[in-house]
Formats: C-alpha cells, structure tokens, sequence
C-alpha cells in the first residue's frame, strides 16, 4: 500500500502576481478542506493580514481574492509525494511541480519566497535556481504551527516576512 499523496491545489496566481509563496506540500488539514495554509493554527493568514493591514476573510474565495488584488499568488513545490501525516520531515519521494511552464506563463513574478526549509530544499534539488532567471528569491521562516527548532515568535516571523513589502504596490 502507496502511501502517495498528490497535490491537488491549483496554483493561486495571475498575470499581476509579482510574490509568489511557495510552500512544500500542503498538510492533512489542508488538502481534506481543498485549502492553502487550511490548518487555523498556521500563521500564515495572520501574517498576510498584518502585511497588508487588513481583516483576513472567513471564506477561503475571498482570501484568495485579497491575495491576487495585492498581487500576491500561491504554489507549491511538490506536486506529489509519500507521506504519513502532515510533517515536512516525512515527506518522501516527492514529485516537483513544472515551475518553468508557470514562470513562462507568468513572466510579471519577481519575488519568489519559500514558506519553510522543506519548500526551499525541494525547489533547489529537483528544479535548481537558474529557472528563476532574474527573480529574487529568499527561504523564510515556515509559517508552520508544527514546534521544531528554532521556532521564531509570530512577531519576528512578520517582520522576516515583510521582506514582500517593497514588491506590492499597494502597501506603502
């Protein structure tokens, strides 16, 4: 018995998305509610919240919304893996996204950030760096609810994850 899960969340992106998030692989709680970040524990939506000094909608359709009209956009490194549960660590086997048809499909991407280590390593093993041409890109400090080391406050993640500001014209 496989324990193969694959990724069906589409990416969340458009022809304005200048920041493209990248996580790894979403976790139980997300892929059953067919959600990015579904797990209310996870400081992802707190974070985008104080980012763009707004209240985060209940409904998931409308928080993607808020998202793409802050040009701002979601995906994915992995597109299908191995895994017990919903830990990073016990990813196995995994399967990338095509991230250079996205990057050619959505050529206005300039800033690319890696929500977690995992998402980071996946990109850089199975993709390589030299896909992103002359994007920025920088690995941050998971948005993850899991404990681990070097957990960092909410406080310290926000001000890490601020390093989107200067690339969303709507935030001043």
């Amino acid at each position: 018995m496989s324990d193969e899960l694959k990724n069906v969340l589409p990416p969340v992106i458009d022809l304005s998305t200048k920041v493209l998030i990248v996580g790894s692989m979403p976790g139980k709680q997300s892929l059953e509610k067919q959600q990015y970040y579904g797990n209310p524990r996870n400081h992802f939506w707190a974070i985008i919240g104080e980012i763009l000094e707004t209240t985060i909608p209940d409904n998931y359709e409308q928080r993607l919304q808020l998202l793409k009209s802050n040009h701002i956009g979601l995906w994915d490194t992995i597109a299908s893996c191995e895994r017990k549960g919903s830990l990073d660590a016990a990813i196995r086997n995994e399967k990338p996204n095509d991230f250079q048809m996205l990057f050619e499909h959505y050529p206005n991407i300039e800033l690319i950030l890696f929500n977690g280590a995992k998402a980071f390593d996946v990109f850089k093993r199975h993709i390589g760096f030299e896909v992103l041409a002359k994007r920025a890109y920088q690995k941050m400090p998971s948005t993850s609810p899991i404990p681990g080391k070097n957990i960092k406050s909410f406080e310290e993640k926000l001000k890490d994850w601020q390093v989107m500001c200067p690339y969303l014209p709507n935030i001043k």
